[in-house]
């Protein structure tokens, strides 16, 4: 298992400011955790992972993320189990999707 930390800029987010869990840890997948933090400037992302050696890829992913979401003072945990960049990107498009979502509820 590898361990990433990035802290990445980002417009601040206005999405609901809970806790959220999306996806599930499973071959090709991966399950994201989703909370709140204070510093609204940052989004922080932490990934655990099986596959060792792509932290260049994981940082162009999660990059174009926070370039194409407002996620500023969102904390992201993943724990993939080799997905692709794609399934990435779908799964934590898909959590913004459930915090916008939550909002209107």
């Amino acid at each position: 298992m590898e361990q990433l930390n990035f802290s990445l800029r980002s417009k601040p987010t206005e999405l609901a400011q809970h806790d959220i869990i999306c996806g599930v840890v499973g071959s090709g997948n991966l399950e994201v955790f989703v909370k709140p933090l204070e510093n609204t400037q940052m989004c922080e992302i932490s990934v655990n992972t099986s596959a060792t050696g792509f932290e260049k890829i994981w940082h162009a992913v999660l990059t174009e993320f926070c370039n194409r979401h407002n996620v500023g003072g969102l904390k992201f945990q993943l724990n993939d189990m080799g997905a692709t960049p794609a399934v990435v990107s779908l799964r934590l498009s898909q959590a913004v999707s459930m915090l916008k979502d939550d909002e209107h509820v």
